[in-house]
């Protein structure tokens, strides 16, 4: 390995291990210029055939404000609409790391497994977005499958490492998926583009407790196996 290969391997190694979720973030709006440049990078996303099948949807401003009093309210009158299924069985070790996470990040904040009401507060931000000043709302037009979605989770992992690398960040939200009919009408998408998730992005407040969680991974020979014979 020469010594442009290292620091670019030194470089992609920060960017990953840096990149986490982020659920607190300041009100700084991110300079429109910065924002296209990250979205040009995340287009070089692999995807099947090159289809590329992505269909990004950047909100900020005035509509994203509307959806912030608007999310919130539907989902306490459990007025949610699902473009995908989610029915959630998580079992053994992935119950382990789902209660482990819920723990380490609730714990932030200073609140234990019995304190539902002031952890449902906490879980409510998501539907405010956790304050940040943009969201990148992803879908998936309809007649796309499985092997399509995975080329959206692709990208946007490559979107949150061009974020991480610009110095912005971010958090990928399942929940915003539970809104479908709402983003679209307020975004006034085509009922024939289905909503994934949402990204919400900006710069982090540091001073927000609910940041210093620091999640782990599982090791390597726990999820990876090596065939070389």
């Amino acid at each position: 390995m020469n010594l442009e290969q290292a620091t670019l391997a030194e470089c992609f190694e920060a960017v990953v291990t840096q990149r986490r979720s982020v659920r607190g973030f300041k009100k700084q709006v991110v300079g429109q210029a910065l924002i296209q440049h990250v979205f040009s990078i995340a287009g070089r996303a692999p995807s099947n055939c090159n289809t590329q099948p992505w269909a990004v949807h950047v909100v900020s401003g005035g509509k994203l404000e509307r959806l912030r009093d608007i999310l919130p309210v539907n989902t306490m009158r459990g007025m949610t609409t699902l473009d995908y299924p989610y029915e959630p069985k998580y079992h053994g070790i992935y119950q382990e790391r789902q209660f482990d996470a819920a723990n380490q990040m609730y714990g932030a904040v200073g609140l234990e497994r019995k304190d539902k009401e002031q952890r449902m507060e906490v879980f409510m931000r998501n539907y405010r977005f956790f304050g940040a000043p943009h969201v990148a709302f992803l879908f998936l037009p309809e007649h796309f499958g499985l092997r399509e979605a995975a080329d959206i989770g692709m990208y946007a992992q490559t979107l949150m490492l061009a974020l991480t690398a610009h110095g912005l960040a971010s958090c990928p939200q399942t929940s915003l998926g539970f809104h479908a009919d709402a983003v679209r009408e307020v975004l006034e998408v085509d009922a024939s583009y289905k909503l994934l998730f949402g990204i919400s992005f900006g710069y982090e407040d540091i001073d927000d407790p609910i940041n210093n969680t620091r999640m782990g991974r599982a090791e390597l020979s726990e999820t990876t196996v090596f065939h070389d014979q």
